[in-house]
């Protein structure tokens, strides 16, 4: 009994003195948190192999989960599993520094002269300062975009929509009484970031002050211009999935994202390129966009030796990060972005020249995840007529000052 029990305690010990070598603090490991599910992780992975190849002294575990945020709520509540590098969207940013959870980025910025902003595009780089201070290193933007079928634009004598790489809602509506029964001009594929691109082009946005602008003039233009076009019936009917009607072959163009381009290219015979989303004016467009940040949660067991070890992976993504493209994504790096390799990639049209870049809009208020959820859950309604559209801006606008409100008192 004695031995058995000799045997146990040893075994204990064993298990403990491992599990205190995988802790963010001591081991060799840089445990490393994303979201990116689906291809998009397998992607990351090959990333993160391809660094540890090069057998880095601090070597890189990615963790890939798709309730990252509760987890990091969880972890950063109990300080305990805290992950060593995180990957967040660039709409969390805000929140996350008000709340005390992120690491500047100062260390890993003094160790690797090479990460600095114009390294990278401004925007991508822009979200993550807070005050001055730089609390993200960029590794994407991915956003809307619109793309469109070749052969529908040629038979419905639409090609020269294209010429200025622009195509207004008065062009669309140009083909009403011109279309096959079953084919559309457009769906309503992230119909929610169309609207927030059109609420640019119309001069708004969704803050003033740090208060929420939902029910505002720009905010009603933008959703009459687009109506015009499901009022015209180009738009793909409701309740359909538009995004499958566009690589059927029954949609000009198809307003999803630029990670799309890998699905719709597996499509046999879908003959399709890309361009910006549609707008009121040539003058003025905008393609909303986000970005995937890598940052550092407050973690006190993470060693400066370790921060070291964190900068030369992300030193190695700036350089390396071509990987990345193939997931469909506009890779934040210059020096791949500006690449003759990148260029064979659909969405190198977004980093063709200064206007498309400034195109790319990423909101940072800090609430604008609310406004974005009133977006999303008000807009298809709104643009099919369902509901009374002065009414629901009001309903949209108490929405977000609500949630605002119960956010507040949570952090109290």
């Amino acid at each position: 009994m004695k031995r058995t029990l000799s045997i146990s305690l040893i075994l204990a010990l064993m298990v403990t003195a491992l599990l205190t070598g995988c802790s963010s603090g001591s081991s060799k490991t840089i445990t490393f948190w994303t979201p990116l599910t689906g291809d998009d992780g397998a992607y990351m992975d090959q990333l993160v192999k391809d660094y540890n190849a090069t057998n880095p002294e601090y070597k890189v575990k990615h963790i890939v989960t798709s309730d990252m945020y509760t987890k990091i709520s969880t972890v950063m509540n109990t300080g305990k599993g805290v992950p060593d590098l995180a990957i967040i969207h660039a709409d969390r940013v805000p929140g996350f520094v008000k709340q005390g959870l992120l690491e500047p980025m100062t260390n890993i910025l003094a160790s690797q002269p090479e990460i600095k902003q114009e390294n990278y595009l401004p925007q991508a780089w822009s979200t993550g300062t807070i005050d001055g201070t730089q609390y993200t290193v960029p590794l994407d933007i991915h956003s809307n975009v619109m793309y469109y079928n070749k052969d529908l634009l040629k038979k419905y004598n639409a090609e020269s929509f294209l010429d200025d790489n622009v195509v207004t809602i008065d062009e669309m509506l140009s083909l009403k009484g011109k279309l096959d029964e079953g084919d559309y001009v457009v769906n309503d594929a992230l119909i929610g970031w169309v609207m927030l691109a059109e609420l640019q082009n119309e001069g708004g946005d969704v803050e003033k002050d740090g208060k929420p602008t939902v029910d505002t003039p720009e905010m009603k233009k933008a959703y009459e211009e687009v109506k015009k076009i499901a009022d015209a019936g180009l738009m793909t009917p409701f309740g359909e999935d538009g995004y499958l009607m566009f690589q059927g072959g029954h949609v000009l163009f198809s307003t999803d994202g630029t990670w799309s381009s890998t699905a719709h290219a597996k499509v046999q015979g879908l003959n399709f390129g890309v361009t910006n989303v549609y707008s009121t004016t040539a003058d003025k467009f905008t393609n909303r966009a986000s970005s995937h940040l890598f940052a550092m949660l407050k973690n006190d067991k993470r060693t400066d030796e370790k921060e070291q070890g964190i900068g030369k992976f992300l030193e190695f993504i700036r350089e390396n990060s071509i990987e990345w493209a193939k997931a469909g994504q506009i890779v934040a790096s210059n020096k791949v972005n500006q690449s003759p390799e990148f260029k064979n990639y659909m969405q190198s049209f977004f980093t063709s020249n200064e206007q498309e870049i400034q195109s790319l809009h990423i909101y940072t208020y800090e609430y604008y995840p609310y406004v974005a959820e009133a977006v999303d859950k008000y807009s298809a309604d709104i643009i099919r007529g369902n509901v009374d559209l002065d009414e629901t801006l009001k309903t949209m606008q108490k929405y977000v000052e609500d949630k605002i409100a119960e956010a507040g008192k949570g952090t109290k």
